[in-house]
C-alpha cells in the first residue's frame, strides 16, 4: 500500500512539473563604450598619422549625450601625452565639437579645458583651444563665473604675437563680454610711482584697430559690432577711430569699418562732432553720411556694394546733404564758396581791387590741404551718380535700392531722382532694368512722370521681350 502511494505522487509530480515552463532567461544588451573603444584605437595608433585617421572617424560618428564627458576626458589623456601639433589640434577641434552635444553641458570640463592652454607652445593649437572655450562660454550664458574666467583667460593671451591667437581672444570677448562690468585693473610703473586703472572691454577691443595685422584689426571691429548685437550700447567715442580705418589699405577693415560707422550713426544721430580742419560743427549722422558716401567710389566692389546699401537706411540725414548725391559739382576748392556780393563787399571795405599788374595777388592766400578737407562736402557729392554708374552691375543695383528707400521717405527726394531711375531703363543689365522698374512702381505715389521720361519709359519697354510688370495685369495700378 505505501509502495502504491509512493508511486501515485510520483506520477502526479511528475505531470505538473511537465505543465509549468522553464523561466526564461533575460538577455541585456550594452552598447560598446564610446571612451573605451576611442582609447583602444588610439592606444593601436603607431604614428601620428595612424592616431589623426582614428580621429577623424571618430568625429563622424554621434556621440551620445551621457558619454561625452568620458570621451573628453580620454581625449583630455591623450592630448597631453601627444607631441605632434596636428593631433592636438584635432583634439581640440573635437573638445568644441562634443561641447555642443545636444543634451551635455560643458561646465564639467571647463577646468580641463582651461588648464590645456597653461602648457601649450603651438600657436595653431592655442588658437583652436580658445575657439573651444567660446564654444563652451556660448553654451553656458548663464554661469556669470565661468564667463569671468574665460574673459580674463582672453585678455591673458591678446598679447600673443600670433594674429589667430588675437582674433579668437578678440571674438571671445566680443561673444561674451559686458560693457557694465570692468575686465580687469592694469597697472603702470612710473619713475618712483604705481598707478592702476580699471579697463573695459570696449577700450580692450579698440586698443586692437590699429593692430599692425590686418585680419587682427579686422577682428577688433567685428568684435565690437558683435557687442551691439548683442544689446550693448558703443561708446561714441569709437566713432573717430572707425572713421579712421576707413582709408585703411585692407579691404575687410575698410568693409567692416563701413558697418562701423553706419551703427553709431544710428545710435548718436543728432550727436554733434567737428569738422576737421575747421571751426564748424556737424550732426553726426551728416557727417557719417558723408563719410559713407564717399565709400560708393572705394577700389573694392564689394565696399561699394555694402555703401550704397547702407545708405538706403539712413533716413535721418538732413535733406540739404541728401540731396547733394545727385550732383556731381564740387564746390569750389573743396569748401563753401562765397557770393559775389560777399567778395564784392570785401573789395569795397579794403579800398582797392586788384590791378592785375602782380601775378595772381587775388588767388586766395589760403591754401587747401586736400588730406583735411571735409567728406561732406567731397564724399556726398554724386555719391548716387557714381553707384548707378558703377561697372559692376551689383553696385548699380545696390544704388537703385537704397534711391528706392530713401525716396519714399522724402516726396521731394523722388522727384529729384527720377530722371535718373529712368535713365536706368537703358541698363544693358536684365536684372538692373528690372529692379528700376519695380523701384519706380514703389515711389509712384511721391512722383508723376513728364512726358519725355514716360516716351522713355515706353520705347524701353516696346523693345524689351522680358516681362516689365509683376503683377498680373500690366494694366493693374501697382505698375508705373
Amino acid at each position: 500500500m505505501a509502495a502504491h502511494l509512493k508511486k501515485r505522487v510520483y506520477e502526479e509530480f511528475s505531470k505538473v512539473s511537465q505543465e509549468v515552463p522553464a523561466a526564461a532567461k533575460k538577455l541585456r544588451l550594452t552598447k560598446p563604450s564610446k571612451s573605451a573603444a576611442l582609447h583602444i584605437d588610439l592606444c593601436k595608433a603607431t604614428s601620428p598619422t595612424d592616431a589623426l585617421q582614428y580621429l577623424l572617424h571618430f568625429a563622424r560618428k554621434p556621440v551620445e549625450a551621457e558619454s561625452v564627458e568620458g570621451v573628453v576626458r580620454i581625449l583630455l589623456e591623450h592630448y597631453y601625452k601627444e607631441s605632434d601639433n596636428s593631433v592636438r589640434l584635432k583634439i581640440a577641434s573635437l573638445l568644441g565639437l562634443l561641447s555642443k552635444t545636444q543634451g551635455f553641458t560643458p561646465d564639467c570640463i571647463v577646468d580641463d579645458a582651461i588648464n590645456t592652454l597653461n602648457n601649450e607652445k603651438s600657436h595653431q593649437v592655442l588658437a583652436q583651444l580658445l575657439g573651444t572655450l567660446l564654444i563652451i562660454g556660448t553654451q553656458l550664458p548663464d554661469k556669470i563665473a565661468v564667463i569671468q574666467r574665460l574673459i580674463d583667460v582672453a585678455c591673458k593671451h591678446l598679447s600673443s604675437t600670433y594674429f589667430g591667437v588675437r582674433n579668437k581672444c578678440l571674438q571671445l570677448l566680443g561673444c561674451l563680454g559686458t560693457v557694465d562690468k570692468p575686465l580687469s585693473k592694469e597697472t603702470d610703473a612710473g619713475p618712483g610711482a604705481q598707478t592702476s586703472h580699471v579697463r573695459d572691454v570696449q577700450s580692450v577691443i579698440s586698443d586692437y584697430f590699429q593692430d599692425q595685422d590686418p585680419r587682427v584689426r579686422t577682428a577688433a571691429i567685428k568684435a565690437m559690432l558683435q557687442l551691439h548685437e548683442r544689446g550693448m550700447k558703443i561708446q561714441q567715442t569709437i566713432y573717430n577711430q572707425a572713421c579712421k580705418l576707413l582709408s585703411d589699405d585692407y579691404e575687410q577693415v575698410r568693409s567692416a569699418a563701413v558697418q562701423m560707422v553706419w551703427v553709431l550713426s544710428q545710435l548718436y544721430p543728432e550727436s554733434i562732432v567737428p569738422i576737421p580742419s575747421s571751426n564748424e560743427e556737424i550732426r553726426l549722422v551728416d557727417d557719417s553720411f558723408g563719410k559713407i558716401c564717399h565709400m560708393v567710389s572705394d577700389g573694392s566692389w564689394v565696399v561699394r556694394v555694402q555703401a550704397a546699401k547702407l545708405l538706403g537706411s539712413m533716413h535721418q540725414v538732413s535733406p540739404h546733404f541728401l540731396e547733394q548725391t545727385l550732383d556731381k559739382k564740387l564746390m569750389s576748392d573743396l569748401r563753401r564758396k562765397r557770393t559775389a556780393h560777399e567778395r564784392a563787399k570785401e573789395l569795397y571795405a579794403s579800398g582797392e581791387f586788384s590791378s592785375g599788374r602782380r601775378w595772381a595777388d587775388d588767388a586766395p592766400k589760403e591754401k587747401v590741404d586736400t588730406s583735411g578737407v571735409n567728406l561732406i562736402d567731397s564724399g556726398a557729392c554724386g555719391a548716387f551718380v557714381h553707384g548707378l554708374e558703377d561697372e559692376m552691375y551689383e553696385v548699380r543695383i545696390s544704388a537703385v535700392e537704397a534711391l528706392c528707400s530713401l525716396a519714399q521717405s522724402s516726396p521731394s527726394f523722388a522727384e529729384k531722382c527720377l530722371d535718373f531711375l529712368v535713365d536706368m531703363f537703358n541698363d544693358e543689365i536684365e536684372e538692373v532694368r528690372l529692379q528700376s522698374i519695380h523701384v519706380l512702381r514703389q515711389i509712384s505715389t511721391h512722383i508723376t512722370l513728364r512726358e519725355d521720361q514716360l516716351d522713355t519709359v515706353l520705347a524701353v519697354l516696346e523693345m524689351s521681350e522680358v516681362p516689365w510688370c509683376s503683377a498680373p495685369n500690366p494694366g493693374a495700378a501697382d505698375c508705373p
